[in-house]
C-alpha cells in the first residue's frame, strides 16, 4: 500500500516540476555523535552563505532534537508536517532569518507519508515553489547513522560530516562515514573545536587512513575546513546569537567563509548537479524515491 502510494505520488512530484527553477544543491551536513557542534556550524553556514549572495533555505531535520530555533533565536509554532496533514500551507512555516534566508522547521522523515493523501500532497508541491529560487538548501539531520537519516543522507549532493579531535567522536564519526560509503562514494569533513589548522590536518589524515584501509581507495574522503576553538562561539549560542553575526572579523568567522567559498566553488562549477530539481519540492521528489 505504501508503495503504491509513493508511486503516486513520485509521479505526481514529477509533474509538478517547475522547469524554469534553480538547480538547488542540497548539501546534508551530519555527525557520529551529538554535541560536536553540527548544527551550529549548519546556521553559521546557511548564514555566510546568504551573506555571499546565495538564496539559502536551512531544513532543521535533526529529528527529536530540532534547536535551529534556538540557534536563529526565533519561535517556531509549525512546522512540515502540520503542512502534510493540511493544516498550514508551506508559506505559513516559514522562518525568514535575513532577507535571502529562510529556516524550514522540519519533521521526521519516516512521516512524510503518513498523513499525505493525494489532494494535500498536490496542494504542497504547489506551495513548495516558493523556494524554488533556492540556490542552496542547508539539511541540518539528526546525529548518528538511523534509516531515517539516511535517506537525507542519500537525496543530499554532498555530505558532510562534522567532528571534534577527541577520540569517542572521531571514533563516531568513523562509524558514521563507513554506513555513508555504502550509500554513496564521496564524503566531506569538517574538523571542529582544532587548536589549528595542523591538528585538523592530523586528525583527518588518521581518519581517512583507516577509511583507505578499511573502507576501499574507491570512497572520495575530503577535508572540507576546519573551525578553531573559540569562546565566541560558545558564547554565542548561549546567547542564542549566530557567532557570525556577533563577531564577523573573528578568526572563526574567516574559517566558516572558507567553507563557505568552497560550496560557492562547486555551485559555478554546477558538476555535480544533474537534475532540474529545486527548492523543498525537489528534496521530497528525492526523498520520495527512498519510499
Amino acid at each position: 500500500m505504501m508503495g503504491h502510494q509513493a508511486e503516486k505520488l513520485e509521479k505526481l512530484v514529477a509533474s509538478s516540476a517547475n522547469k524554469k527553477s534553480k538547480k538547488t544543491r542540497f548539501i546534508a551536513i551530519t555527525s557520529g555523535k551529538g554535541g560536536v557542534g553540527k548544527s551550529t556550524i549548519s546556521s553559521n553556514l546557511a548564514y555566510v552563505l546568504s551573506k555571499q549572495g546565495l538564496n539559502v533555505g536551512i531544513f532543521d531535520a535533526d529529528i527529536g532534537l530540532a534547536n535551529l530555533d534556538v540557534m536563529f533565536n526565533v519561535k517556531i509554532k509549525r512546522n512540515i508536517l502540520h503542512v502534510l496533514k493540511g493544516e498550514a500551507s508551506v508559506s505559513d512555516i516559514l522562518i525568514p532569518i535575513t532577507r535571502n534566508l529562510i529556516l524550514i522547521p522540519g519533521e521526521s522523515g519516516d512521516e512524510i507519508l503518513k498523513y499525505s493523501d493525494m489532494a494535500l500532497f498536490e496542494r504542497f508541491m504547489e506551495e513548495a515553489q516558493v523556494l524554488d529560487k533556492l540556490d542552496v538548501m542547508i539539511i541540518d539531520t539528526g546525529a548518528g547513522i538511523g534509516e531515517h537519516i539516511q535517506m537525507f543522507l542519500n537525496a543530499a549532493d554532498d555530505v558532510i560530516v562534522v567532528t571534534v579531535p577527541d577520540p569517542a567522536a572521531i571514533t563516531d564519526a568513523y562509524a558514521t562515514i563507513k554506513t555513508i560509503a555504502t550509500l554513496r562514494d564521496d564524503v566531506g569533513v569538517i574538523m571542529n573545536q582544532v587548536k589549528s589548522e595542523k591538528e585538523a590536518n592530523a586528525v583527518f589524515s588518521k581518519i581517512k587512513k583507516v577509511a583507505d584501509a578499511n573502507i576501499g581507495g574507491g570512497l572520495d574522503l575530503r577535508l572540507i575546513g576546519k573551525i578553531n576553538t573559540d569562546i565566541k562561539v560558545s558564547s554565542s549560542v548561549k546567547q542564542r546569537a549566530l557567532f557570525t553575526v556577533e563577531y564577523p572579523h573573528s578568526k572563526v568567522y574567516g574559517d566558516i567563509e572558507e567553507i563557505a567559498k568552497s560550496i560557492v566553488t562547486k555551485l559555478e562549477r554546477n558538476m555535480l548537479v544533474s537534475s532540474s530539481e529545486s527548492g523543498l519540492s525537489g528534496l521530497f521528489k528525492r526523498l520520495l524515491k527512498h519510499f
